[in-house]
């Protein structure tokens, strides 16, 4: 199967939430969306020339101010067509995840190599701030039991963040008591 631009689906699932303007969009990539993808600037604008080209989005040139004009995007019901085909359709791929330090780890060759307490005492930090960050964003977004099913995609992508970075945390600690004390 060819590659499949999953920004355009990104784009389409987030403007079927409800219409929004360029910068908007980008913002999104700076907060909930950039939890598990990233996108930039650069990536966004183009491809919402595309999306509107292929008649999955249109938009209505908005008036903020005296003079500003913002275009508001919207998805068109071929849009939508779409993006539920996408949804539908099976994901049998795993994907692997570019983590650098994994990579970096991959290239110690011994359990003593002086490197490593301070890799992993960093990435510590890391990991436990980016746990607590997420730990309050799911007390902010999802306050209630009833809030939790409102959006519950949603919901999932923070429980499996939450599981990730808890994961992560406690074998960054495990890993760094197992190492050999020097002597």
């Amino acid at each position: 199967m060819a590659q499949k631009n999953k920004l355009q689906f990104i784009i389409l699932g987030l403007l079927n939430q409800q219409p929004l303007t360029g910068y908007d969009l980008t913002k999104a990539f700076d907060h909930e969306i950039g939890e598990f993808w990233q996108a930039q600037h650069s990536q966004i604008y183009p491809q919402l020339k595309r999306l509107e080209a292929q008649g999955l989005i249109t938009h209505e040139v908005m008036i903020s101010g005296e003079k500003l004009e913002k275009k508001l995007y919207h998805i068109t019901e071929t849009g939508q067509a779409s993006l539920t085909t996408w949804i539908t359709t099976g994901t049998p791929e795993l994907t692997a995840t570019k983590d650098e330090f994994i990579l970096k780890l991959y290239f110690v060759r011994t359990n003593r190599d002086p490197r490593l307490p301070e890799m992993l005492t960093e990435q510590l930090r890391l990991h436990a701030e980016k746990l607590q960050h997420l730990q309050a964003r799911l007390t902010t977004v999802f306050p209630t039991k009833a809030s939790q099913t409102e959006n519950f995609g949603h919901y999932l992508i923070l429980q499996h963040a939450l599981g990730r970075e808890n994961y992560y945390v406690g074998w960054l600690q495990q890993t760094l008591a197992a190492l050999p004390s020097e002597s």
